[in-house]
């Protein structure tokens, strides 16, 4: 049986298309469709379900410590409310999973984890995890994306909440519409501003119905949130990402802590940083019409088998056929001709570099760590 939200009886009274998504029954696109919810969220305020992902906390003595055993990312040194986004990686250098992790106190981080990896990530985190320190699965907790150019007016004028000071993965407490704590967090997976917030379950209804009556804010369906991070070229676990590749295949380098050592996997990726890979994770946009999805190869002139897409999908921005792809190494290069298999058929295509298009996050200037 299908898992549902805290929001799911609003999805299906709204005439959601609902499908199974990581074992839930999810909001796939609503009434406009799949290109105007995409459309909307680059122009005005997309809100999303996002409740099946993952939310927990670990806390203890030495939490900081743990963290980078378990990614290659700097947490000692992060100042409260900083997010960083990272992966967990095994002994073979592989992902487990990427995730986002902020800093809620000294001794305390939050973390938002990937729905079809929950059970997964929690079993190796706590296999891994030290007496003194706690890890908390708040199953129940609800989780909303408000992402778009006009989200901070939405959560402003929505909650009185004034978040103008508040810079891009960076989190802080506010208050629900009942007045009960909520943790919102600027960031997202759309390359837009937007806001990720952690409510109660008991409160989520009212929440999203509040945010519902302002006249900028649209709900969407899992399937715009897909071509969104596609043109992003913001990697998806199970596509771009697996327990195979590695953070440096990914173009994750930039994760990493300067100094990083002794998380798993580190022999192989500090190999990799020196050296580079054989395969490089690049943007790929055709030039003949069609559409080429995961699974196709890729070939060079010659016909020789140089790489397969990852991703792949209509671009609703760029009215374009785009998607992502591992490609031998030497011929990773933006504007290389390729062709890509789709059905029998050899499709132009470029090489493109990532993003397709621009990200239009408040980063902080100057920001802190």
């Amino acid at each position: 049986m299908l898992k549902h939200t805290a929001l799911h009886d609003l999805h299906v009274k709204s005439g959601a298309r609902m499908g199974e998504f990581a074992g839930y029954d999810m909001p796939l696109y609503y009434g406009e469709g799949v290109i105007k919810e995409h459309l909307w969220v680059r122009e005005a305020c997309g809100m999303f379900d996002v409740s099946h992902m993952g939310q927990v906390t670990i806390e203890g003595e030495g939490v900081a410590e743990f963290l980078e055993r378990l990614t290659p990312s700097p947490f000692q040194e992060k100042r409260q409310g900083k997010a960083q986004y990272t992966v967990l990686t095994n002994e073979q250098g592989g992902i487990i999973d990427d995730l986002i992790i902020t800093r809620l106190s000294e001794h305390q981080f939050f973390a938002v984890i990937n729905a079809g990896c929950k059970e997964k990530d929690i079993a190796w985190v706590k296999e891994h995890l030290p007496s003194k320190l706690t890890l908390n699965y708040m199953e129940e907790r609800a989780l909303i994306a408000l992402q778009g150019p006009k989200a901070a007016k939405v959560l402003e004028e929505t909650l009185q909440c004034d978040v103008s000071d508040l810079p891009y993965m960076n989190a802080r407490e506010g208050k629900s519409p009942c007045g009960k704590d909520i943790l919102i967090s600027r960031l997202g997976y759309t390359g837009e501003d937007g806001f990720e917030l952690s409510v109660p379950p008991d409160v989520a209804q009212r929440a999203w119905q509040g945010f519902s009556k302002h006249p900028a804010v649209k709900p969407i369906g899992l399937a715009a949130r897909d071509s969104l991070r596609l043109e992003m070229g913001y990697a998806l676990y199970g596509h771009e990402i697996t327990a195979e590749t590695s953070p440096v295949e990914a173009g994750l380098n930039w994760v990493m802590g300067k100094n990083a050592s002794g998380y798993f996997g580190c022999e192989r990726i500090q190999k990799e940083l020196s050296e580079g890979t054989a395969r490089k994770l690049v943007g790929v946009k055709l030039t003949d019409k069609g559409i080429a999805r995961e699974g196709a190869e890729i070939q060079n002139g010659d016909g020789k088998v140089i790489g397969v897409m990852t991703s792949g999908g209509h671009s609703p921005s760029l009215q374009a056929a785009i998607g992502m792809a591992y490609i031998d190494t030497p011929l990773a290069e933006a504007g290389q001709d390729i062709f890509v298999n789709v059905r029998g058929r050899n499709l132009a295509a470029l090489v493109a570099d990532l993003p397709f298009v621009p990200a239009k996050t408040k980063s902080m200037k100057k920001a802190a760590a």
